[in-house]
């Protein structure tokens, strides 16, 4: 009897913990009328002084001086964004970090074999952020003066023309392997260490055309120092609305813009990620802050989770698509 007394009263007292426990949480967690109560870091998933980290602070400093809470950006880049993704899949599910990603998220599946993380099952979309186009260049003085002049050009001499992206296993060398496929065209890619050094070739004429970001390419596109021929979109860009698109020319599979967007781990509670989308959505959104974005190339969005979710869903399944017709899987 006194055993069966004692273990009742050990169960009692677990029980007990377990419930104060669970009120803690609840009052952490819960009490979203106070949300944010400490600082919330951003953490960006490539090098500091791009466009992607322009916007995790443009937007931070913002957040900020809304909420009156310190809001940090940290740049965690490496292995095609991989080490800053995991680190906020395995962070607290608190609210307090989020990731500032873009278009690789959704790529890199199809692109690697393996990754440390489910690009939708370990996240809790929050808002697209922005888009931005790539655009198809080339030298000014390139014999070829529109789209179906470079085809037709490659076309007719196989294995003499190479085209640049800024990277391998970037955006710009998926859609280029995907023109090689779709126009059956013989050429070698040139992989360039970011956009900048692409773009000082093609103006040198070291490389005749390649596949750029709208946003590192419009400088020299304003100056004449870089022709455009044909940009990425299922309608044509507000930043550049006189260059025709791909689809325009007859080619699918070139759609997807690049977005940027903002994710919190899996778990986070649904009022904290509505609380944040709606306050970057308000953000993003005013004239002024279009207006800096626009400074940047990029087109504001400001979407709510559900919204991004179903850009995020289809994204992931479009560009396995023209992963696998191209061939592109990578160790």
């Amino acid at each position: 009897m006194a055993r069966l007394q004692g273990r009742s009263l050990a169960l009692r007292s677990r029980g007990a913990a377990l419930m104060l426990a669970w009120a803690a949480t609840g009052a952490a967690w819960g009490a979203d009328e106070v949300y944010p109560a400490r600082p919330i870091t951003i953490v960006v998933p490539s090098a500091a002084g791009n466009v992607n980290d322009a916007v995790a602070r443009l937007v931070g400093a913002e957040l900020t001086a809304r909420w009156d809470q310190p809001v940090i950006v940290l740049n965690k880049p490496g292995a095609g964004t991989e080490i800053g993704t995991r680190f906020v899949a395995n962070a607290e599910k608190d609210g307090y970090t989020a990731l500032l990603t873009y278009t690789a998220h959704v790529q890199n599946p199809a692109l690697y074999k393996s990754l440390s993380y489910d690009p939708i099952a370990d996240f809790a979309p929050v808002s697209q952020v922005a888009y931005s186009s790539t655009i198809l260049a080339a030298h000014p003085g390139f014999e070829a003066q529109t789209f179906a002049d470079l085809v037709a050009l490659v076309k007719a001499n196989p294995g003499k023309y190479f085209y640049g992206s800024y990277g391998a296993g970037t955006t710009g060398h998926i859609l280029g392997e995907l023109l090689k496929k779709e126009a059956g065209l013989q050429m070698d890619h040139v992989a360039y260490k970011g956009g900048a050094p692409l773009a000082t070739d093609m103006i040198a004429g070291h490389v005749k055309f390649g596949f750029i970001a709208v946003g590192t390419a419009m400088p020299y596109l304003k100056a004449g120092t870089l022709k455009p021929l044909a940009i990425t979109g299922s309608v044509r860009s507000p930043l550049l609305p006189a260059v025709p698109t791909f689809l325009e020319a007859g080619y699918r599979g070139f759609e997807p813009d690049a977005w940027m967007g903002l994710l919190f781990p899996a778990g986070v509670p649904t009022q904290r990620v509505d609380a944040f989308a709606r306050a970057v959505a308000e953000i993003v959104r005013r004239p002024e802050m279009q207006r800096r974005f626009a400074e940047l190339n990029l087109v504001a969005i400001g979407s709510t989770p559900a919204q991004f979710a179903a850009v995020l869903s289809a994204d992931l399944q479009k560009w396995a698509t023209v992963i696998e017709q191209v061939g592109m899987v990578r160790n």
